[in-house]
């Protein structure tokens, strides 16, 4: 079960926070299935953020939910690249700052290009990396697009 955890801050946090912008931070026990809600919200309301390159510096962000797959044709038409594939694991922490599990669209070491599945839209609410492993952050879908400067695309298969 969820605990609201007010003392923990990550970089995705502080953004939140400095723009001003509503959000619950939740953590959750990391044996539990790492797609469930902190809370026991819906798992189709669970995102997940999938780090793509297209080459050398030239990396995109993609928001799916946790229950869907990405499409890379998709992905690379909304990112304009004729081909993406996905980051090596090895190359994430260098490329983003973050870690495999509290990966967070909010708050990268650079700012990269974003783009959120398009079922995240119409939600009262999602849940996303709040940038450390078991902690959940929820929030209204566009202020997460505000947040990460991101775009409603269809992006799954």
């Amino acid at each position: 079960m969820a605990k609201k955890n007010k003392h923990i801050k990550t970089n995705a946090i502080r953004i939140l926070e400095s723009l001003g912008i509503p959000h619950e931070l939740l953590e959750r026990d990391l044996s539990e299935d790492a797609n469930a809600a902190a809370d026991g919200g819906n798992e189709a309301d669970v995102y997940k953020t999938l780090v793509a390159t297209a080459g050398p510096e030239r990396y995109y962000v993609f928001v799916i939910p946790v229950v869907r797959e990405l499409d890379l044709k998709k992905a690379a038409r909304a990112a304009g690249e004729k081909k993406i594939e996905m980051l090596p694991l090895k190359q994430l922490t260098a490329v983003t700052g973050y870690v495999r599990g509290g990966c967070s669209a909010i708050g990268m070491k650079k700012q990269l290009p974003v783009f959120i599945d398009e079922s995240a839209a119409a939600k009262p609410s999602l849940y996303a990396s709040a940038g450390k492993p078991g902690f959940q952050m929820k929030l209204k879908p566009d202020d997460y697009a505000e947040a990460t400067g991101g775009t409603f695309v269809d992006l799954c298969k």
